[in-house]
């Protein structure tokens, strides 16, 4: 068997029809509203790596800590063979938990970009070349097939994405992962914490403009894609915490009244100024409410970890022990 295959299982016409579907559904609804992965194109998904590097954005560096410290630990609880990464992307961080576990055999990246998923899996291998990478290309969010593989299996979500989907949409995608799961399977999952406003609200409004040009970077791609006309200048950048729903929510403002043509879909869409439109939401945790929902999903919490300064936590959970 070559040590790396490819397999997709997303149609090659799918990503533009969510596109379409997204775009319409979400700026024909009050308020408006885009789902925020239409951020990653290329310039998107560079904008975020430079966001990953600024002092304001905690997250990946914490996360990273925890990987660090407690990947032996990982590799001790789970003895996983195979480790299955959803939304890989260049499966970065991945790689110090690839370095522990002794007894991996194959690791399965899971992204919509199999130019993204190309290019890990040529760096992997070449620095780990009896490794078996069968990566493949879909939507996380939908239900999964997995290839064949042996266990016990790992599946990892990292980087606090799971915080973008909202609770209905977290439910669901959690009673998906439990479905993949046997006795002895794990997932170890990614949560950014709450904390105090003053520390959240800066990470997603940096000083620098980043994050305001990430944001702004969704519309860019549906001009591109959909022959729309937004002009990214005519928005502000907005970050606002939401204590209710203890989540970040990235809106974009109008400045001005005006109206945006998407002639792709034959779509006029009205903005007043100062109308906001909610790009993503960023829902932060407590150890309790991550216990409540993996348990709902039928997944007992087993190992949860913090960083130093308990800011981003790692929990591992799998199916509850046979009685």
């Amino acid at each position: 068997m070559s040590p790396f295959q490819l397999t997709r299982t997303l149609p090659e016409d799918a990503t533009d029809a969510a596109l379409r579907a997204d775009v319409l559904q979400g700026l024909t609804r009050t308020p408006k509203t885009l789902p925020p992965k239409w951020f990653y194109d290329a310039r998107g998904s560079e904008l975020f790596e430079e966001i990953t590097a600024l002092p304001e954005y905690y997250p990946t560096r914490a996360e990273r800590e925890i990987l660090l410290a407690r990947a032996g630990d990982i590799a001790a609880a789970t003895g996983a063979r195979t480790l299955i990464e959803l939304g890989s992307g260049s499966s970065e961080k991945t790689r110090h938990l690839l370095d522990a576990l002794p007894e991996l055999e194959t690791y399965i990246p899971v992204d919509v970009s199999g130019s993204a998923l190309t290019a890990a899996a040529d760096a992997l291998l070449a620095e780990r070349p009896g490794l078996t990478v069968h990566a493949l290309i879909a939507d996380f969010t939908r239900e999964l097939a997995l290839p064949a593989a042996p266990g016990p299996r790992l599946v990892v979500f990292l980087g606090g994405t799971i915080g973008n989907l909202l609770p209905p949409e977290r439910a669901a995608f959690l009673r998906s992962v439990r479905s993949l799961l046997e006795p002895g399977d794990h997932l170890l999952l990614g949560t950014d914490l709450v904390k105090d406003e003053s520390v959240l609200v800066p990470a997603y409004d940096d000083a620098a403009g980043v994050t305001a040009a990430f944001n702004k970077n969704v519309l860019s791609v549906i001009d591109r894609e959909l022959g729309a006309d937004f002009d990214p200048a005519a928005f502000d950048h907005v970050a606002v915490w939401d204590a209710g729903n203890e989540w970040i929510e990235m809106r974009l403002r109008a400045r001005a009244a005006f109206t945006v043509k998407i002639p792709e879909l034959d779509l006029a869409v009205p903005f007043a100024a100062g109308e906001e439109m909610r790009t993503e939401v960023s829902a932060k945790f407590r150890e309790e409410r991550v216990r409540d929902e993996l348990d709902a999903a039928g997944l007992a919490l087993q190992h949860w970890w913090t960083d130093s300064g308990e800011r981003f936590a790692l929990s591992l959970s799998g199916p509850p022990a046979r009685r």
